[in-house]
């Protein structure tokens, strides 16, 4: 049984000599607005998963190229004793200032793009149906180009303070900063093709997320 693409729309079709043709979504979100939680349901309903987070944590391991350019930038006690990235820190230094986010991003972004696409190419090989680019900043690293669609999961900005105050331990002023140094909600919306309305339960938002999955994977 394979998923084929017609216009926007997968239908599920089965049968010997059927086109499987791949359906890239792009499935983003601003801080504490559970798009993790988005991303690992619909790993449970069988879409595979390239999480940009991961990839960028492999880029900043000891002695590889992203990790050289980081110490250069931000200077060796950016790191530990044992070479390792002291993450807290480059977030703190990353939240409060627009000039490091974007000497940070420069380095990132342009490694976690290309292998973005070299895994993008080995699953469409394999003629994996669907593929989810779960990549928080996918909008402002220029990688809704990857994509067929966008998906957005998205919550009330008081929503979002209240989550990362209680998830990180940090004040109301601390938690609103975080916020400040992303791209508004507002214009997010512009690029989404669809949006996952996550101020709810969870179980609300799965039934959300399982309307999508049907509407993309009728069976026929």
């Amino acid at each position: 049984m394979h998923l084929y693409k017609d216009k926007d729309i997968i239908r599920t079709i089965s049968g010997k000599g059927d086109i499987a043709i791949v359906l890239i979504i792009g499935l983003t979100g601003g801080i504490a607005s559970g798009k993790s939680t988005v991303s690992q349901y619909l790993k449970s309903l069988g879409a595979v998963i390239i999480d940009a987070d991961v990839l960028a944590r492999e880029l900043v391991k000891p002695q590889k190229e992203a990790w050289e350019e980081i110490i250069t930038t931000f200077g060796r006690d950016i790191v530990d004793e044992q070479g390792l990235l002291k993450r807290k820190k480059l977030g703190s230094l990353v939240f409060n200032s627009a000039q490091a986010r974007e000497e940070l991003n420069s380095i990132l972004h342009p490694k976690i793009i290309q292998g973005t696409k070299e895994m993008i190419r080995g699953y469409k090989k394999k003629n994996i149906p669907v593929v989810i680019v779960d990549a928080p900043l996918l909008i402002e690293a220029g990688m809704t180009a990857l994509v067929d669609e966008v998906w957005l999961v998205a919550v009330p900005e008081e929503i979002q303070i209240e989550r990362v105050m209680q998830r990180d331990e940090i004040s109301r002023e601390a938690a609103e900063g975080r916020l400040k140094s992303q791209m508004p909600l507002k214009d997010k919306l512009k690029y989404a093709d669809r949006v996952i309305d996550n101020s709810g339960e969870v179980a609300e938002t799965k039934k959300n997320v399982d309307e999508l999955w049907d509407e993309i994977c009728k069976c026929h």
